[in-house]
């Protein structure tokens, strides 16, 4: 008997300790993982976020005038991200306002350079929510479908409520040199060639279109006083 009660003894110490380890087990489970995880971002939002949320200024100087537009990442977070990458690589310099539609809006963001097109043809963004309305100075990325989004742009040069429900999502507007937007050179407005502009970039607009505004830097800047 006294064998017999050795015996039960040892296995409720052992019984013991395996709901102890299964208890240890399950309290890891729950508490052992609570690191928190690095957020995931996309189409260059974490680029946006490095940089801060805040609105910001950005000075266009053209053959037609200076302009100032005012940037607003809530508007259009993802737009504003490439937006600012583009400012950042320099890649409006040189670029014409190749569709300019009186009455309607000038159209840019195709590269002087024709190598510099092809890098960025395929670097496409999700949409953003529109947010705004594509009031008159207002900037919204052009977009050939859903998704679509690469460098192309337009600002208005008159309130197109309509573009809203079509998914053009403003992003920026412009606060001074108004006047100077609305004398961006209109005359060829839809003649020139996105395929010739995109294969041959400022060779074949200076030689068929020779008046077309253009940019002559765009840069981050102090807010206006």
């Amino acid at each position: 008997q006294s064998t017999w009660g050795h015996f039960s003894m040892s296995r409720w110490i052992i019984a013991t300790l395996l709901s102890a380890v299964s208890l240890l087990a399950v309290l890891g489970h729950v508490f052992g993982s609570s690191t928190p995880q690095e957020p995931h971002y996309h189409d260059g939002a974490h680029n946006d976020a490095a940089h801060g949320s805040g609105v910001f200024y950005v000075k266009f100087q053209t053959t037609s005038g200076d302009w100032v537009v005012e940037v607003h990442p809530e508007w259009a977070p993802l737009g504003v991200a490439r937006f600012r990458e583009l400012i950042e690589t320099n890649f409006f310099v040189g670029a014409r306002f190749f569709r300019v539609v009186d009455g309607f809006m000038a159209q840019f963001g195709l590269p002087a350079d024709p190598a510099v097109a092809s890098e960025w043809r395929e670097k496409k963004i999700t949409d953003d929510p529109v947010i705004e309305s594509n009031k008159r100075g207002y900037l919204s990325f052009a977009t050939s479908g859903p998704n679509s989004r690469t460098t192309q742009m337009f600002v208005n040069f008159v309130d197109n409520a309509r573009l809203d429900g079509m998914g053009f999502a403003p992003f920026a507007r412009v606060v001074s040199g108004m006047d100077s937007v609305d004398a961006i050179y209109k005359k060829y407005g839809e003649q020139p060639s996105q395929a010739q502009i995109q294969s041959q970039g400022n060779a074949y607009l200076k030689k068929s279109f020779p008046n077309l505004t253009f940019i002559k830097s765009a840069s981050i800047v102090d807010a206006p006083q």
